[in-house]
């Protein structure tokens, strides 16, 4: 495809790297941009008595910019919200808007809101309001007028890929980034450590995938195109 603009908005650091990273690699090798936005800092998400909320953050900060530079992506935002404390707000819509706006991205990627049952609250909470800033927020002139002060107008939205999605329609052969993702994910100390058999997990999950759809390792979303 033509180069292209990829912003991936997730909830936690680490969160990228298991459902997108195959893919983000492929398509970095390919010569398109890719973005990462952070909604939450991930300051909760430790087992250790000794760990505290402010050093977690700063851990997960640090390893999260390691594993987007292995993958090849060199902006990462963070907006900083404490894990576990998203809320569909208009100013957390603002934030995304605000970045689609100024990076003005072809395809946005992010956590499909709409899988049932058990989801981590801040996966759905960071679904819909990607979406919703997707569309109609982003595009509006009127929605978020501020923006202008800064010199950031209307930008419209190509393409969404949901992870997570129980109706997936799109599978993207990772066969020759699957080593990178690993690497990617391995950065992660502070979540993966001190497991054993996560490498596992994501080499079958790719392969059960992938094998249903005659591709080795693939990884799966719900694409949206969006018609104007």
């Amino acid at each position: 495809m033509a180069k292209k603009v990829v912003m991936v908005i997730s909830a936690h650091p680490d969160d990228s790297e298991f459902a997108v990273a195959g893919t983000v690699a492929k398509w970095v090798r390919e010569g398109h941009r890719v973005v990462y936005v952070i909604c939450t800092n991930g300051d909760k998400g430790s087992d250790d008595p000794k760990m505290t909320s402010a050093r977690l953050a700063e851990i997960r900060e640090r390893e999260q910019r390691e594993a987007a530079g292995v993958v090849g992506v060199s902006e990462v935002v963070f907006l900083g919200h404490p894990d576990g404390g998203l809320e569909d707000t208009p100013q957390f819509r603002g934030e995304l808007v605000r970045l689609i706006r100024k990076y003005h991205p072809d395809i946005v990627m992010t956590s499909d809101p709409y899988h049932r049952y058990m989801w981590h609250r801040d996966h759905r909470i960071t679904g819909i309001v990607t979406l919703d800033a997707v569309f109609p927020y982003a595009r509006d002139r009127l929605s978020y007028p501020e923006h202008q002060a800064e010199g950031l107008e209307p930008h419209k939205v190509k393409e969404v890929y949901l992870w997570g999605s129980e109706e997936p329609d799109t599978f993207v052969d990772i066969g020759n980034t699957l080593e990178i993702k690993l690497k990617a994910l391995r950065c992660h100390v502070s979540q993966l450590g001190g497991h054993s058999d996560w490498k596992d997990w994501v080499v079958n999950r790719a392969s059960t995938v992938g094998r249903a759809h005659g591709i080795a390792l693939a990884e799966e979303f719900r694409r949206i195109e969006i018609i104007y």
